[in-house]
């Protein structure tokens, strides 16, 4: 990991050592991943000013974040297939997010599961939630969030239905892998990856274990899942969710200023602007070109994240210059994942931090708190 100097540089390792399904799992966009690109081009577009001739010999990258103090203004997003990108992998990345000082958030969709998580670490963590239809499995993926001490639930609320992603059609992608010529000739060239997955505590969905009533298999699960998500999904279940979670509430996946103020309204402790990565919608905007308005809209009485395109602390501030509290980062912290496990992911973050506090100082900043619009040009 000493040679790492940037993202890329752990993207690159990535798709050297993880099997291209994974990857491209990762990688890949909805549909023509119009906004996959906008998510990008639209952060490199905002140029920062430089200053000079101030004291910025003393920085501060720390604040906080839901009143929890974070070494640095982003936590870990969820990603689904965690550990498929390194065997465990969730509980890889947890432990390097909490030896930062930073959140970590597991998805539903993990391989680990909650309990998994909650053994092996030793602080509280974030769980993110996606309402099914099965309510009564929704109850208990709350109730066992409580019971694992989960300091924030994250809810997300732009997978009613599913985008497509042509890439994993085309690679045919599956939990666990699928048997095919094609993939195990991929993964013959990992020997890395394939060795540390014969030894992998789960090779599946950790938190669906045991729900499907006769499960002899993936396609069961598989099958199980594709029904579950919920076209009917509306306002009146997140005030369900609210009524049932005690804790702090995040709401991802809002790009429009009326769903803010909604989610606002209802009770969400923050709101996560976010187009799922590119992953759903195609021809949505990027989330930084909507971050404005919503500050505007709710910023004063819900804190609000940034999700989407995040690479680097350039990026970060460029995020904390428009009025978000932080950014959720999820392939940056994910490559790191798939080129080293818990070291990878731990690189990842030490590079944001690098670079958010060299933006700092050659912006003239010496803490969060004096980042505004005046850094942007």
């Amino acid at each position: 990991m000493k040679t790492m100097t940037c993202i890329e540089d752990l993207r690159q390792a990535a798709r050297r050592r993880v099997p291209r399904a994974f990857f491209d799992y990762v990688e890949a966009g909805a549909y023509s991943e119009q906004t996959l690109r906008a998510n990008r081009a639209d952060l490199e577009r905002l140029t920062l000013r430089q200053r000079v001739l101030v004291d910025v010999s003393q920085r501060e990258t720390a604040t906080t974040i839901l009143g929890e103090t974070v070494s640095l203004p982003i936590a870990l997003a969820p990603i689904g297939l965690g550990g498929m990108q390194w065997a465990n992998g969730e509980i890889h990345a947890c432990r390097a997010a909490q030896a930062a000082g930073v959140p970590y958030t597991l998805a539903t969709m993990a391989i680990c599961s909650i309990e998994d998580v909650a053994e092996a670490v030793g602080k509280p963590f974030w769980f993110q939630l996606y309402v099914m239809k099965d309510r009564g499995f929704v109850r208990s993926l709350v109730e066992r969030a409580l019971a694992a001490r989960c300091s924030a639930l994250v809810l997300t609320v732009d997978l009613q239905v599913l985008g497509q992603r042509h890439a994993d059609v085309r690679n045919g992608l599956s939990v666990p892998p699928s048997l095919k010529l094609r993939n195990l000739l991929n993964m013959a060239t990992k020997p890395g990856w394939t060795r540390r997955m014969l030894a992998a505590r789960r090779w599946t969905f950790g938190n669906l274990a045991g729900r499907v009533k006769g499960e002899q298999g993936i396609k069961e699960v598989a099958d199980w899942v594709s029904h579950q998500f919920d076209p009917s999904l509306n306002w009146n279940d997140v005030e369900w969710i609210r009524s049932i979670w005690p804790g702090k509430l995040i709401i991802k996946g809002i790009l429009d200023v009326d769903d803010a103020r909604i989610a606002s309204k209802v009770g969400a402790d923050a709101i996560v602007v976010s187009n799922h990565g590119g992953r759903q919608l195609d021809g949505a905007p990027s989330t930084i070109s909507r971050l404005p308005n919503i500050v505007e809209a709710v910023g004063s009485q819900t804190e609000v994240l940034l999700d989407g395109g995040v690479r680097s602390g350039q990026d970060v501030m460029r995020a904390l210059a428009l009025g978000a509290r932080g950014c959720l980062v999820g392939r940056a912290y994910i490559y790191g994942l798939g080129a080293g496990g818990e070291a990878g992911v731990a690189t990842a973050i030490e590079i944001l931090r690098k670079e958010l506090s060299v933006t700092m100082a050659l912006t003239g900043m010496t803490s969060i708190d004096q980042v505004d619009e005046r850094v942007l040009n």
